[in-house]
């Protein structure tokens, strides 16, 4: 016998109002403004009675711009409720103002009846809520015919719809993500201006930490106030014009160049200064001055990748030394020379078996590097077939016996080298203070000693010899090197890490083994 219950759950009648209401109860709508009127007081009543807030406005202009305001502190659409004609038009100004601020808003108006037998058109309810909130916020309008409004179906004959889902969190390309950190890096004046896209994207604690952590200056937009709180430190709300005037690289966070900030024109900024610009809209990037780098994305995930590439670019000795760590096989010899790169890495690297470290020695010798690898690599091979060597040179103890790439080659020993490049012995420069250097006298009178040619590729001396060559500059291209170079067990790798110049040891409690004057 058929189901009973069935039978008359399938005969069962519901009004269109209330397949609407349950629509937008379905989304995670919680606020309705609006005006009633014919056709939407029913509307308006059904969400009620499934535990919608609905709040009646004098205004659909009002209604529709708090409804728009729940849209930007919520991050889900509010609904304006109007009808049509003169009500419609009303909320045209909110509408606007919702697009121009990118905040989700959805707009249900009501219109003249027309003929239809079924209730397919409230399908269109996700793709409402998912075209207000993806991308670019902004209003979305639905138009509900009067008689959808008092049309009585069979519950059965409705279809549920899920709840559109959160918007997909886009990242900024990394290449971008590297040239901003640069470019930020090498600022004189550097000035971060964060929006209220800042603040719809809920990114305050990453700004505030990449504030904190680097000590830049911020000025916040009016709707940007207190993502980072307008009493930190940092603000220079207080001297905004002459923040503006005299900053050499500007950070957009979710901000526009628009008549707030004087379009990024001068007199208010150098002429010559950069833009770098984070948004989630593609449209945003460019208007009115062309900026230095774009970094298209979510404001909270670019920051987050901002910081990330911050704490590793140029990347130091420790940064090198986590990420080699991470791969070494337990069972290989590790062979290390250099200034800091021998000293950080004794402490770093970490070995699990007995004579499987030669480095410097009592001696404190420098050049002995490549041979002392070689040997190892002979012994691995007679021994322990398939134990890996890996040499860790700095690139002033790589100089003493470089040439020794050529013996490694003809014997198809595949150790791996890693040189690790801060352009100096201890310390150097990079290639922009090289060249202002020479610009006064010639390098014999003017390099300082433990200076060294900038950015030198000697992964080519492995290549040449016809093994692989690596030239790294990131986390990311250091771990892929690396882990090709522990694959391929039939060549011998050399990996050019290059670090910041003026990299260094954490400071010593007791320094006097390394002390300087320098």
């Amino acid at each position: 016998m058929p189901d009973s219950n069935f039978a008359e759950r399938s005969e069962e009648q519901v009004s269109g109002a209330k397949v609407i209401a349950q629509a937008l109860k379905t989304q995670d709508v919680e606020y309705v403004f609006g005006i009633v009127g014919i056709p939407v007081t029913e509307i308006a009543i059904a969400a009620q009675q499934l535990g919608i807030k609905y709040i009646g406005m004098r205004n659909e202009q009002a209604a529709c711009y708090a409804a728009s305001a729940i849209g930007y502190l919520t991050g889900r659409p509010g609904v304006c409720l109007v009808v049509s004609g003169p009500g419609l038009i009303h909320a045209l100004g909110g509408m606007a103002n919702a697009n121009v601020n990118c905040w989700p808003l959805l707009v249900i108006g009501g219109s003249p009846e027309r003929n239809q037998e079924t209730m397919g058109a409230f399908q269109e309810f996700p793709q409402a809520v998912r075209s207000s909130i993806y991308g670019r916020p902004g209003a979305c309008y639905v138009d509900i015919p009067a008689d959808f409004v008092n049309l009585q179906v069979n519950v059965s004959s409705i279809k549920d719809v899920e709840r559109c889902m959160s918007p997909p969190i886009s990242m900024a390309e990394t290449s971008a993500v590297c040239t901003a950190a640069s470019v930020i890096k090498n600022a004189k004046q550097p000035l971060l201006i964060i929006g209220k896209g800042a603040a719809y994207a809920h990114a305050e604690e990453s700004i505030q930490k990449l504030v904190e952590q680097y000590k830049l200056p911020f000025l916040p937009t009016p709707m940007g106030k207190g993502v980072v709180p307008d009493n930190h430190p940092y603000c220079v709300g207080a001297a905004r014009s002459r923040a503006l005037q005299f900053a050499d690289v500007i950070v957009l966070f979710g901000a526009r160049l628009n008549w707030i900030l004087h379009f990024g024109l001068p007199p208010r900024y150098q002429p010559d200064v950069k833009f770098i610009q984070v948004d989630i809209c593609a449209e945003e990037l460019g208007n009115n001055v062309k900026p230095a780098v774009t970094l298209l994305g979510d404001i909270n995930a670019v920051t987050k990748q901002e910081l990330a590439s911050r704490e590793s670019l140029p990347m130091n000795y420790y940064t090198v030394f986590y990420h080699v760590q991470e791969q070494l096989p337990r069972d290989c010899f590790v062979v290390s020379e250099g200034a800091n790169t021998m000293d950080i890495g004794r402490t770093v690297l970490q070995n699990y078996l007995p004579r499987h470290r030669l480095d410097a020695g009592t001696f404190g010798t420098m050049g002995v590097g490549l041979g002392f690898a070689i040997a190892a690599a002979m012994v691995a091979k007679d021994r322990s077939p398939g134990q890996r060597v890996i040499c860790v040179e700095g690139d002033s103890a790589f100089g003493f016996s470089g040439m020794e790439v050529e013996t490694i080659c003809r014997y198809n020993l595949p150790i791996i080298l890693l040189v690790v490049n801060n352009n100096g012995i201890y310390q150097g420069f990079d290639t922009d203070t090289w060249k202002e250097m020479l610009k006064f006298q010639d390098a014999a009178s003017v390099v300082p000693p433990m200076c060294l040619l900038p950015n030198s590729h000697y992964e080519q001396v492995m290549t040449a010899f016809g093994g692989k060559g690596y030239f790294v500059q990131t986390p990311e291209e250091l771990q892929k090197s690396l882990r090709q170079s522990l694959a391929d067990t039939a060549k011998p790798s050399l990996i050019n890490i290059m670090i910041e110049p003026q990299a260094t040891r954490k400071t010593q409690d007791f320094h006097w083994l390394t002390r300087s004057n320098m």
